[in-house]
């Protein structure tokens, strides 16, 4: 474990006596292994709990064989968890009393809390105040509880137990909700996937999937981590648990539900109109190499190809297949993916055809079934793939030739050894040989029928990868700026200067109350110019007209003054008017936009994207949450599908991309350092000139909460 992550490592630990309790006292225990409060003791009975086993039931003196005790109070110590299984009206004195004999931990079944009214809610509020007065971990309430099989222990009531317990392996899986993470749970065992450790957090009172993710990013028995969250409500362990299981190379697939606008007063800001809740944690994720997984299916992929530990930092991928249509449709898969896969070396290539001339060795190398007329050609072809194709990923496509009576076992001894010669690729098998599988899998084969879903899975393996190189690397510090807010939301030309201040250039400008300053102005800056009305109550000046572009000369100035006042008092009224901000036209720019707004959760988030219109109509955005340096800014920028645009594309000269990253950046501190009264920034169009030329912001509204609107 690192350093960094040692203190966060410490903070999540304070779970163990939720997760790895020595004993377990259950608060309203049944004699009926099928109802709520017996199935827990039913659970652990059958799977050999060693710990103590502590049913609470005043009405009777065993329990499923197991003496009973009348009260808390009565506990002959005080356990490391209860569960509690009471009514709702009950939970709380409940807790006190547990608090006052020093329990570390609960788990709490009991509904009736927030999740269903206001009142629900104000309870829910006693309750947690409880557990923090007690010092107290506390799981729930409302929830399905947890299970950890490598002690026996099972904290839970869930019924998909039936069907199966836990079989062996390092899968943990961390859900808000109950009956979906047992499902997950379920569907893993199906598949022969071991989730020993599973742990749902219900309402979320105390303890929250942050803590949940934490605890398993520093627990040995978890070395993949499958997330199903709703909502994130808190972010500061959250983003805690997310860092430290990137720096202990744990990966993280995460199914995210929910896709929710930001309402209210964020809808004011043209950056916060097109990010909604689901977009500003998708940048989250991203930052710390979370694959979000669209299906259970994949991310039990994914989950399943992780759990053999190789994550390329550069993943390639290398195809050797028998069938041209299959390559061509890995090839399509791994495109939309946005895995690489380079072309063998032209030697390598030119070898292969002397083995078999009509093979096609290019990448995908498609040796063609002709091979298994020779069956030592197999390792030939695989080992080239391997030695001179070098890619860090390889997916073979053998379809049912792997199952084959006349074919299969030379096939498999020749892959065999060839993966045995590079241990440090990520070997993947696309076949149709359910019978063969387990026999693969032992000799370190990923296995899928389908090579779609494989591709995928080595995608996520190739993003876990780059992230854990990522945390290797020393974390830049940003600088922040000394920023000091005006009282209410400033005018454009106010907004600029501070922005310019913090490293975020302006267009050369002049705020002019009269006429005669603005042609004055004008005249200084040298026309062109722009005319654009100046007031801190319009903020989207062009939607009423205000802003007059391509004005030539002094007597276009004066006209255009007095047009803009006018149009001005016509459609805001009622607006404070401080004059007529002129500023040079530039031309031969590429319009970006750059924002902020602040996320109710996160706190706040920069965005990049096309500018004018195009942002929102487009939504061809990247968003961050703040600071980060320029590097990471210019990662954001070249992410977009309109790079191209500042990349010298149809002959255009190439757009100062390092200025552009410069201003994020700078933007993005100033943010950060803004503090809480910041609700958002607009800087649109933010224009970009060629290489070597820098970049200025045209426009710029600074949203303050409180600020007036």
């Amino acid at each position: 474990m690192t350093a960094e992550a040692a203190p966060a490592a410490a903070g999540f630990a304070s779970l163990d006596a939720l997760v790895r309790p020595r004993s377990v006292a259950v608060i309203g225990a049944s004699d009926e292994p099928a109802r709520i409060g017996g199935r827990p003791i039913a659970y652990m009975k059958e799977r050999g709990f060693a710990g103590d086993l502590w049913p609470v039931n005043p009405r009777r003196a065993t329990v499923q064989g197991l003496t009973a005790y009348a009260s808390v109070e009565a506990l002959p110590a005080a356990p490391d968890v209860a569960i509690i299984a009471v009514p709702a009206e009950q939970v709380i004195p409940t807790l006190d009393s547990l608090g006052r004999k020093g329990c570390r931990a609960v788990i709490v079944f009991s509904a009736g809390f927030a999740e269903m009214d206001a009142a629900g809610e104000a309870q829910q509020e006693k309750l947690a105040a409880v557990a923090r007065g007690h010092g107290i971990r506390m799981l729930g309430p409302n929830c399905l509880g947890l299970f950890n099989d490598s002690i026996r222990f099972y904290g839970t009531f869930t019924a998909s137990f039936e069907k199966g317990f836990p079989i062996a392996g390092r899968i943990g899986i961390a859900s808000q909700s109950g009956a979906y993470g047992t499902h997950v749970f379920s569907a893993a065992l199906d598949r022969g996937l071991g989730a020993p450790v599973v742990i749902t957090t219900g309402n979320e009172a105390e303890v929250a999937l942050g803590d949940v993710i934490g605890w398993m990013a520093q627990a040995p028995e978890v070395e993949v981590i499958c997330a199903y969250a709703e909502g994130i409500r808190e972010s500061t362990q959250f983003i805690a648990a997310l860092d430290l299981a990137r720096r202990n190379r744990k990966p993280i697939v995460m199914m995210k539900v929910g896709r929710s606008q930001l309402g209210g007063a964020a809808a004011k800001s043209h950056t916060a109109s097109i990010a909604g809740d689901d977009t500003v944690t998708q940048a989250v994720l991203e930052e710390f190499g979370v694959v979000r997984a669209r299906t259970t299916e994949e991310m039990l992929d994914i989950a399943y190809a992780a759990t053999k530990r190789i994550y390329p930092a550069r993943n390639t991928l290398g195809v050797l297949t028998v069938s041209g249509g299959a390559g061509v449709l890995i090839s399509d898969a791994a495109e939309q993916a946005g895995v690489a896969m380079p072309p063998m070396p032209e030697a390598a290539q030119e070898r292969l055809r002397s083995l078999v001339p009509f093979c096609a060795p290019r990448n995908p190398v498609d040796c063609t079934a002709q091979v298994t007329n020779n069956l030592p050609l197999i390792s030939e072809f695989a080992e080239s793939v391997a030695r001179d194709g070098g890619y860090a990923s390889i997916l073979s496509f053998w379809s049912q030739t792997a199952a084959g009576r006349s074919v299969g076992p030379s096939l498999q001894e020749q892959m065999r050894k060839v993966r045995a010669a590079f241990p440090d690729r990520l070997w993947v098998m696309s076949m149709l040989a359910p019978n063969k599988v387990r026999e693969y899998e032992g000799d370190g084969w990923v296995c899928f029928e389908d090579p779609s879903r494989a591709v995928n899975a080595i995608a996520a393996m190739g993003v876990f990868g780059a992230a854990f190189a990522r945390a290797e690397q020393p974390a830049a510090e940003v600088p922040l700026p000394r920023v000091a807010l005006p009282e209410a939301t400033p005018s454009e030309a106010v907004a600029k200067a501070l922005l310019a201040e913090a490293g975020v250039p302006a267009v050369p400008e002049h705020a002019c109350s009269d006429s005669e300053a603005a042609v004055m102005a004008a005249e200084k800056i040298g026309y062109p110019v722009v005319l654009k009305i100046l007031s801190p109550d319009i903020l989207h000046k062009s939607e009423i007209g205000g802003v007059l572009l391509d004005v030539t000369n002094a007597d276009a100035v004066k006209h255009g003054f007095a047009t803009l006042l006018e149009r001005a008092r016509h459609h805001a009224p009622a607006a404070r008017i401080e004059g007529v901000l002129v500023a040079k036209q530039i031309k031969g720019a590429v319009e970006m936009a750059l924002g902020v707004f602040r996320d109710p959760v996160f706190g706040p988030v920069a965005m990049v994207g096309l500018g004018g219109i195009f942002i929102e109509v487009l939504k061809d955005v990247s968003f961050r949450r703040c600071p980060f340096d320029a590097a990471e800014a210019e990662r954001m920028i070249r992410s977009l599908k309109g790079f191209p645009l500042l990349d010298g594309a149809r002959g255009r000269p190439k757009a100062d991309v390092a200025a552009l990253a410069g201003a994020l950046s700078a933007l993005s501190a100033f943010a950060a350092a803004a503090g809480p009264r910041l609700a958002s920034i607009d800087v649109n169009p933010m224009l970009v000139l060629p290489e070597g030329q820098g970049c200025y912001a045209a426009d710029a509204v600074i949203e303050l909460d409180g600020g007036g609107h």
